[in-house]
């Protein structure tokens, strides 16, 4: 019997060399500083060996943002091939955007699943993510009245988000997020308003790291679930 069945080229020549992470992730934004500033933030603090990250962010809208992520798909993809080396491409590629009032986001998330590209949508925006860490957030929500309610907890807050703020929360924002995002699809509204899937991503980032430094605050919401781990 093979020593490689049931295991894949990519994962045979991920075993062989040492000399790479496990897993790339490529984050391209919708903003140009509150997101990808997060991101950044997030990716240092996790230190993380086994992914590798990059972030991006170019003030794109959500169609122009995932022909882009696909494009990138594609050329990583070939570039590995070619030099064959599986390092080369991308694991997953993300595109990060709000909902607010773009024409053209339903094809968008075609073109996404056409391409294997994930999403992380925030509605409204992506200032709900935010204010999950401090506060439950159920009623619908508008653009403006998500910054007025995370400037009470952020008073300085413009567009760039202090992390060191922001992380104590995280393990409650995370589970404040998939409440959301399960509300939605029990009422078959997935992506309704309130909801965000960036937490879905900063799991896959590594997500679980800080999880456990913020194990202590497991027993606040009783009432959803644990994630589970990586």
């Amino acid at each position: 019997m093979s020593k490689h069945r049931g295991v894949t080229a990519r994962e045979r020549t991920r075993r062989a060399s040492t000399r790479r992470p496990v897993r790339r992730i490529l984050v391209l934004c919708e903003g140009e500083v509150t997101e990808p500033g997060y991101f950044r933030a997030l990716r240092a603090a996790l230190r993380n060996p086994l992914v590798d990250i990059e972030v991006e962010g170019r003030g794109e809208g959500p169609k122009t943002l995932v022909e882009r992520a696909a494009l990138r798909k594609k050329t990583s993809d070939r570039h590995a091939r070619k030099e064959r080396d599986a390092y080369l491409a991308y694991d997953e590629i993300w595109c990060v955007f709000d909902v607010d009032e773009h024409a053209k986001l339903a094809d968008a998330r075609q073109q996404a699943r056409d391409n294997g590209i994930e999403l992380a949508v925030s509605n409204p925006c992506f200032e709900l993510w935010a204010l999950l860490h401090f506060q439950s957030q159920t009623a619908f929500l508008e653009r403006h009245t998500a910054r007025i309610k995370l400037k009470e907890h952020l008073p300085a807050y413009d567009k760039s988000l202090p992390f060191e703020r922001l992380w104590p929360g995280y393990i409650d924002a995370v589970r404040r997020a998939t409440h959301l995002e399960r509300r939605c699809e029990e009422r078959g509204c997935p992506g309704d308003n309130p909801s965000t899937g960036v937490h879905r991503l900063t799991e896959r980032m590594g997500g679980a790291r800080l999880r456990l430094t913020t194990a202590g605050n497991d027993s606040r919401h009783p009432d959803i679930p644990p994630l589970k781990s990586l």
